[in-house]
């Protein structure tokens, strides 16, 4: 894998558990004032080029320096938002993108820049810290068909790409860029 990065933040979920969208979420003290997505699409800026942001359709989000695309099927889990942006970052000229979820506020520009930088004849370079986490890694873009066979054929779980492709764990010794705000009680734990 050579060539430029592009950066996909996956905005367009359900937040069952958080009971509200969780890209315009803003938290006292944190981020300068900006919304989730916003703080999450600069971070991922400073390394990825270009920016895109998958949102579901009709989801409110502020204004982005990125390239917002919208769920062609709403319900259907990350697989196949992460195939749409991955198309887009292939059509943009990049053959890898870094995918990620928007409830990462404490993700890094070292961390991506760490994952972008492995091994490169990887399929998928993905960082570990206890589990395999999906969505905060980097993919070749040319998944993109591979994940559409997959969702026709009915798959909705990240993990079933993984495992049909090369793939890179990188063991990872602070888990913390890869938190995730699920629930109200994960933001009172930011403060």
């Amino acid at each position: 894998m050579t060539g430029r990065l592009a950066g996909v933040v996956l905005a367009g979920g359900a937040s069952r558990r958080m009971g509200r969208d969780k890209a315009t979420l803003t938290v006292a003290g944190r981020f300068d004032g900006r919304t989730l997505i916003e703080h999450l699409a600069s971070v991922v800026a400073q390394r990825c080029d270009p920016v895109f942001v998958v949102a579901a359709q009709g989801q409110d989000l502020p204004e982005l320096p990125a390239r917002v695309l919208r769920d062609e099927v709403p319900g259907l889990g990350p697989l196949p938002a992460v195939g749409l942006g991955l198309r887009a970052a292939a059509r943009a000229g990049a053959d890898r993108a870094f995918v990620c979820a928007v409830d990462m506020p404490s993700l890094t520009p070292a961390l991506i820049g760490l994952l972008a930088g492995s091994h490169r004849a990887a399929d998928v370079v993905l960082p570990r810290a206890g589990r395999d986490h999906y969505l905060a890694a980097v993919y070749r873009t040319e998944l993109a068909g591979t994940i559409d066979a997959l969702v026709a054929g009915g798959e909705r779980r990240m993990g079933a790409l993984v495992d049909m492709v090369a793939v890179q764990r990188i063991e990872l010794d602070d888990p913390a860029p890869l938190v995730n705000l699920n629930s109200p009680d994960d933001i009172a734990g930011l403060c």
